[in-house]
């Protein structure tokens, strides 16, 4: 295989350049001149050097001359003049060029990056059909390669765990040989000598092997959480900040306007998103044009702007958001608005609609524009005029399988916002355990707050069960209700997060909250059916799946669904533990006419299995039973950590003081005696106690 010459030097140049572009757009803006040449000499002189390295003499020459272009304002806090700033610009350009012609053996002569240069050509021109720029290319073919061999390690690591169990089987058989030898050692004493030197062989081999286990089991689980690091790096390495794509669109922007004598101002947030480097390919191909059509065709000349009480500088803003399961990236300009009257001109001029129906309203308009095709210029020039750039973005974003908006307002600007559904993108997670259904994640940015509810925390109404957080009133609902699995039954504690979508909060309560993390979210197989709620799938470190929720979806569950609590779950749920049928039926009766459900055992053994499966608001609890006694039942109960906070109630014929007595060492709560029943008493003392 041959050996690439420019392997480390073209990723550094190209960074390089990237952060040439963005420094130099920053000194045209007059942001703190003296330390931003500072720090443009400094990469310029950097490259120059790496450049010589590598016997690039053309690029190195590029590099000296940006030096020189900007030397004279190294020591000096003067704006930059506009030909200085275009200088730069072009030796940046020249440099790309050179860099990208830079071909890894077997690549032949062209290069797989573009440079900024076909950028700013694609930009004024209109043809997105040029790569994009190279921070938006990883070498995808090298990172899959990491990812197969990390998958295979790791399975070769499964195989390695078996083979610790073979060795755990090998540690049975010697110590089977040791308990031999010692008794045939003890049942022969005249056979002592001859037994002496294998007793000893196999207690050091079985001293051996444990040695060698515990080895092989420390290796086996530092190698597999190295492995599982890697993956996870190599991973986040195939996705790319959606920002990343900002400095080259500004770059057009600023290079159209320039063109076409306008001035602009360019904003651009991101909520931290990251996407795969194909997703991003194809969104920059499509705002490439979105971004030119802004100021080609939106904003104003300074002077029209001034003329209408505008700033003279128009504004581009971009902005990359996840807006429930989608990420949303949008282009806004405060420029004239789309011209619909033309619009629709040029639609009837190529049959476009039937005017028998009349003319399209404001919207069927702007899809008619998004159909591409489309020209208001009156004229083909370097900027517009061909009507080739909304196919473009048409075509990339279908692509995706995403969709694009646009809305207009005359005089005031334009807006497109193009949709698409998650592919491969990096976020980071709440996990959570729902129980049946297993663990879950939950985007991080839409939680809002953790905590644990008590049963009484939960208010249940006419319009289902809410909490009150903060000072506000908010839905609450299990998410195992909400994923339509098995209900929770009886009244219980929650561990709860509270989730948000736009200004909706709702609470959502689980069984345990595991904790987070930063994942890589993968888009569910078509094939695939799932509930609504699940927006994606992620991998764990054993490469099992893990459903991803949607934040809109789960509030818009609770809060429609915030009675998922059902009946059974909002009553208090109480054990009754009786061997005779009169008095079990007796006091479930009482419970449930006073709104508790009721759940029955007869005997201590069959109690203690039902507590096991379930959690009790409540225990009445005979004494006198066959078997384990209710005594006896309430020691276990007692001793058990999950158990031993629930409340209990003796309910017995016994009466004498010892017994009393005997209940409360026990940790009874009450004790009521048969002969002295009374409802009425037995409700009041239930109610604190479940309370």
């Amino acid at each position: 295989m041959a050996v690439d010459p420019y392997r480390y030097f073209r990723p550094e140049a190209k960074e390089i350049l990237e952060q040439f572009s963005r420094g130099t757009l920053d000194l045209e803006k007059g942001s703190d001149v003296a330390a931003t040449v500072q720090k443009l000499l400094r990469l310029a002189h950097t490259l120059k050097g790496a450049a010589r390295i590598v016997k690039q003499n053309e690029i190195a020459t590029e590099a000296h001359a940006i030096e020189d272009v900007l030397m004279p304002f190294r020591d000096t806090a003067e704006a930059v003049a506009q030909s200085h700033i275009d200088a730069v610009l072009e030796h940046v350009d020249a440099i790309a060029t050179g860099v990208a012609a830079l071909s890894a053996p077997g690549e032949g002569t062209s290069a797989p990056d573009a440079a900024p240069s076909a950028q700013t050509q694609a930009a004024v021109s209109g043809d997105a059909s040029q790569p994009v720029h190279s921070s938006v290319r990883t070498d995808i073919s090298e990172l899959d390669t990491m990812l197969d061999g990390v998958a295979e390690a790791r399975a070769l690591m499964g195989g390695l765990r078996g083979a610790t169990e073979g060795m755990d089987e090998i540690s049975r058989t010697v110590s089977d040989l040791v308990e031999k030898l010692e008794f045939a050692q003890i049942s022969g004493a005249g056979r002592r000598a001859s037994l002496d030197d294998p007793l000893s062989i196999a207690e050091k081999l079985r001293r051996r092997i444990g040695v060698v286990e515990r080895v092989l089991d420390t290796g086996i689980d530092r190698v597999d959480r190295e492995l599982r690091q890697l993956r996870e790096a190599a991973e986040r390495l195939r996705l790319v900040p959606a920002a990343d794509m900002f400095t080259s669109l500004e770059r057009i922007a600023r290079d159209t306007a320039l063109a076409q004598g306008k001035k602009i101002t360019f904003s651009a947030t991101s909520d931290d998103i990251r996407l795969d480097t194909r997703v991003l390919e194809c969104l920059q191909h499509a705002f490439i044009q979105i971004v030119r059509n802004a100021v080609a065709h939106g904003i104003e000349t300074p002077d029209a702007r001034q003329a209408v009480g505008k700033p003279q500088a128009g504004a581009i803003a971009l902005s990359v958001t996840r807006r429930g399961r989608r990420i949303v990236l949008t282009c806004t300009d405060d420029g004239r608005g789309i011209d619909l009257n033309g619009v629709r001109a040029a639609a009837q001029k190529r049959g476009l609609f039937d005017m028998r129906n009349g003319l399209p309203d404001e919207r069927e308009t702007l899809n008619l524009l998004l159909r591409g095709g489309i020209s208001t210029s009156g004229a083909v020039t370097e900027q517009s005029g061909r009507g080739v750039g909304l196919d473009i973005v048409r075509e990339a974003i279908a692509k995706l399988g995403g969709a694009v908006e646009c809305k207009s307002e005359t005089g005031c600007g334009t807006s497109f916002e193009v949709i698409i559904p998650p592919s491969l993108a990096a976020m980071d997670a709440l996990f959570v355990d729902t129980g049946e259904t297993g663990i879950m994640a939950v985007p991080l940015s839409a939680v809002r707050a953790t905590l644990r509810l008590l049963r009484t925390d939960i208010t249940r109404t006419e319009n289902g069960a809410s909490i009150l957080f903060g000072d506000v009133i908010i839905p609450f609902a299990p998410l195992s209700a909400i994923l339509h699995a098995r209900s929770a039954t009886g009244a219980r504690n929650w561990a709860t997060f509270i989730v948000a979508f736009e200004d909706t909060l709702a609470a959502i309560g689980v069984e345990r909250l595991l904790g987070t993390a930063s994942i890589v979210t993968r888009p569910l197989p078509r094939h695939m059916s799932a509930s609504p709620l699940v927006t994606a799938v992620s991998l764990d470190a054993d490469g099992n799946p893990q459903l991803v929720l949607d934040a809109e979806k789960l509030v818009e569950a609770a809060r429609n669904g915030a009675d998922a609590l059902d009946e059974e779950e909002a009553r208090t749920e109480v054990l009754v533990v009786d061997d005779s049928l009169t008095t079990r039926m007796l006091e479930q009766s009482i419970l449930e006419s006073a709104g508790y459900a009721v759940d029955t055992a007869t005997s201590g053994e069959d109690a203690l299995v039902r507590v096991g499966k379930k959690r009790y608001a409540l225990m009445l609890v005979d004494v006198e039973m066959p078997g384990m006694d209710g005594f006896t039942f309430m020691e276990h109960i007692r001793a058990d950590a999950r158990t031993r906070d629930i409340p209990a109630i003796l309910v017995t014929s016994l009466n004498e003081p010892q017994h009393r007595q005997r209940g409360r060492d026990v940790g009874a709560q009450g004790y009521i005696v048969k002969s002295e029943f009374d409802q009425s008493e037995l409700l009041e003392m239930i109610r604190p106690l479940v309370a």
